[in-house]
């Protein structure tokens, strides 16, 4: 039956043998907290500490890399997609101020390959333990005939917990509080079928060297999503009444993301004065004969995450920011002023919150 199934294109001892490669930088996630090690049919998480919570609430997110992967795939490169899948799915559960806890993967591919899964999974595990994240279990699915032997694709999920009370939100959110841009480590894993249709239309591969893009296309634009939970679960801890509310930038780009975490009838004007896009952003709407304008509701040109903050606030999140290797400023101001919103963003991805418009030109 083992022989049959090989046959018809789906190889066991491969996927048994990818589970070997990777145990070592999946174990090294684990706390006392995660129970069973690797391999169950379900992962374990000793949640009992949550009995000192007056009310915990669980946050849990899902995402995958989008794109992204198909220029791993191209030049076969996978030690750094499973960070771009980490900050996709845990940045997005720090912003309501919870503290992740665990994460689950799951890889579907044409033809398992060990070494290349292996690779996949040490960039997850990696990036877990740099956000304190426990990677609990995961699933490789063969899907011959369906995907190509080379190709795959990668999704996670995870679980977070935050007391009721330091919920993060627009409910926070008050007049005269100031927006703090975090800088991005480049396009992060968003974008990344107008980057592929750029390249095309301008006939350039990935394996090429671009003295524009400064090194071979393909690695220049695998640069890793930079995590940004590990740095906010101190500032949390440290400073707990300073963060208001949180935007992690990616699909939809920058107004439409920050307009999300705004009370109704909020607005903010982000001053692109405030910082420089990468040279990355620029090369390629040159190269695709647009503008950065064209392209602000798709890439996050720059900045990776919003900080909303009280006012007296703003100078210590941006020094503690800083001081965590995350360039962070001051890009504008919330205000609850009677306006007209024409020419804002709202209403993105179905959240009926505030209005916000970029203004100025970058610098």
């Amino acid at each position: 039956m083992a022989d049959s199934y090989a046959a018809a294109g789906v190889d066991t001892a491969a996927g048994d043998l990818a589970v070997e490669l990777m145990k070592s930088a999946v174990a090294r996630t684990h706390g006392a907290q995660v129970l069973g090690g690797v391999g169950g049919f379900a992962g374990l998480f000793d949640v009992s500490f949550l009995t000192a919570f007056k009310r915990p609430l669980l946050a849990t997110s899902t995402d995958g890399v989008g794109t992204k992967v198909a220029i791993a795939q191209a030049i076969d490169k996978h030690d750094t997609i499973g960070q771009d899948l980490v900050g996709m799915v845990v940045d997005d559960i720090i912003v309501v101020g919870a503290t992740p806890l665990f994460m689950t993967d799951y890889i579907a591919c044409g033809k398992v390959v060990p070494r290349r899964i292996a690779d996949i999974v040490a960039g997850i595990a990696r990036a877990c333990s740099e956000t304190g994240t426990a990677l609990v279990g995961g699933e490789t699915a063969e899907h011959p005939g369906l995907l190509g032997v080379d190709d795959y694709d990668v999704a996670g999920a995870a679980v977070g917990a935050v007391e009721a009370d330091a919920l993060l939100g627009p409910q926070r959110v008050q007049n005269g509080d100031v927006v703090i841009g975090m800088q991005s480590s480049g396009l992060h894993s968003n974008g990344y079928s107008l980057v592929r249709h750029i390249l095309a239309g301008a006939g350039v591969s990935f394996t090429e060297i671009s003295d524009s893009l400064g090194g071979v296309v393909g690695e220049v634009l695998l640069e890793p999503t930079r995590l940004y939970t590990g740095p906010l679960v101190r500032l949390l801890q440290k400073h707990p009444t300073a963060v208001h509310a949180l935007s992690h930038v990616t699909g939809g780009g920058i107004a439409a993301n920050l307009a999300r975490v705004l009370p109704q009838g909020s607005w903010v004007e982000v001053d692109r004065s405030s910082w420089a896009p990468q040279d990355v952003f620029r090369v390629l709407a040159d190269m695709g004969g647009i503008t950065l304008g064209d392209t602000e509701g798709t890439w996050n040109l720059g900045v990776g995450m919003f900080a909303v903050v009280a006012a007296d606030s703003a100078a210590k999140v941006i020094e503690f920011m800083n001081a965590e290797g995350i360039p962070s400023w001051v890009a504008g101001e919330v205000s609850m002023a009677e306006r007209s919103f024409d020419g804002f963003e709202q209403g993105a991805k179905g959240v009926d919150g505030g209005a916000v418009r970029l203004t100025g030109a970058f610098a």
